[in-house]
């Protein structure tokens, strides 16, 4: 995961909004989304890893365990229970919500 660390900018974000759109994400914020382009910087200390998001509306922040799960509030509300893993060269985040009625994700980040 070490190929991973530094500052890298999105670019691409394959059916981005139909993904916002199914977790309810209303329009506003779905347009600031689909229209930004965030800055992610990825760094790592003692175990724990860090993958810090700037975009011009929102900075935010997220540090982990490879492998250990951990309680995560996501930047549209939900309450989940997430796992982040490495997985073919790939950073993999399972979020699980755990509010009855909400959705679960899987995103997978790669270069």
């Amino acid at each position: 995961m070490d190929a991973f660390k530094g500052k890298f900018e999105r670019i691409a974000a394959e059916n981005y909004e139909e993904f916002l759109k199914a977790l309810n994400v209303g329009f506003l914020l779905r347009k600031a989304a689909t229209v930004s382009t965030p800055v992610m910087e990825v760094s790592e200390a003692g175990g724990t890893w860090s993958l810090k998001t700037s975009t011009t509306l929102k900075n935010m922040e997220l540090k982990f365990k490879l492998g250990e799960e951990f309680d995560e509030t996501t930047p549209d509300g939900r309450e989940t229970r997430a796992v982040v893993t490495f997985d073919d060269g790939k950073i993999v985040t399972v979020q699980t919500a755990k509010k009855a009625g909400q959705k679960s994700t899987r995103s997978v980040r790669e270069m």
